[in-house]
């Protein structure tokens, strides 16, 4: 029982969570190129990471784990991209360092979502069951290049209206 939950029903909201923020987050970053600010969309991301990270702590443990890094990271970089987006109001270099941050914590959430994949997909499972083998690092690798290439555009291309008061 976690939460008052079973194993099976905290991950089932674990993974919708993450769902959301990963869907929300992806609307987000094609908003960015679009210059188009998104508030509503941006919260839901930004919560929903927030959230995925945080439950990925919930789960039983016995040390620290790779996931667990990658959420600390991400909590991290998240609390960055939220000061920027609503503390400092993407006012002078907080414009690009929300987006810089908000790509990351997006793509950190896309990161473990491939591994998963690879686990718990059999046929994935087939290919790289250590993940050590090439087709999981190549995944990885497109997944990465991707993600730079899609947050160097971003950076350059996100300068949107000004809020409406």
């Amino acid at each position: 029982m976690i939460l008052g939950m079973s194993t099976a029903t905290y991950t089932l909201l674990h993974v919708v969570i993450s769902l959301v923020g990963i869907v929300s987050g992806l609307i987000v970053m094609f908003g960015f190129l679009a210059a188009k600010r998104m508030d509503g969309l941006t919260a839901i991301f930004l919560i929903t990471t927030v959230l995925t990270s945080v439950t990925g702590f919930g789960f039983p443990f016995t040390h620290l784990l790779p996931s667990h890094k990658v959420a600390l990271i991400s909590l991290l970089v998240l609390a960055v991209a939220i000061a920027a987006r609503y503390l400092f109001h993407l006012a002078g270099v907080w414009l690009k360092t929300y987006v810089v941050t908000a790509s990351i914590a997006l793509y950190l959430n896309v990161f473990v979502l491939v591994v998963q994949l690879f686990e718990k997909v059999p046929a994935l499972k087939a290919l790289a069951p250590t993940q050590k083998e090439p087709p999981f690092l190549i995944a990885q690798l497109v997944v990465m290049a991707l993600f730079i290439l899609l947050t160097v555009l971003s950076a350059i291309k996100f300068q949107p209206e000004p809020a409406h008061a």
